[in-house]
């Protein structure tokens, strides 16, 4: 595979935002734990509420971990894409080789894919999770 097509400015430069939004990310996913270790701690006679309360809470929870996984995922997502910068690859699609646009790893700066294969890959993959990625 041919090596990034990013000037090394570039390349530090998108490597700085992958930084910034992972350390966003983080505090957004600790935020989630701290709030649920919070609420299985408190007391039950402590906040007694009638069965609407407790359903507004509980789907306020699921919203909360729906986000904390999406979180979740986008932290894998970087961890890729950080790791790609270090292998030389960053900017080129996994799956073609073409090169991925700059204005695309701007707005979209764990872009694996360029445009024709990312579609690909959402018909095939409906989730849009990439299996066998960890942190």
């Amino acid at each position: 595979m041919a090596s990034t097509p990013l000037s090394s400015s570039q390349l530090d430069a998108m490597a700085a935002r992958l930084h910034a939004r992972k350390a966003q990310l983080v505090i957004q996913v600790r935020e989630v734990d701290e709030e649920a270790a919070e609420t299985s701690s408190r007391q039950p006679h402590v906040e007694v509420g009638d069965a609407g309360d407790q359903g507004e809470a509980r789907i306020r929870g699921a919203i909360r971990r729906a986000e904390q996984e999406r979180d979740m995922t986008e932290l894998r997502q970087i961890a890729v894409a950080l790791e790609r910068i270090q292998q030389g690859s960053y900017g080129l699609c996994t799956d073609c080789g073409v090169v991925i646009p700059l204005a695309r790893l701007k707005v979209q700066p764990f872009s694996e894919r360029c445009v024709p294969c990312q579609e690909k890959f959402e018909a095939t993959h409906p989730n849009g999770v990439r299996i066998g990625v960890s942190l």
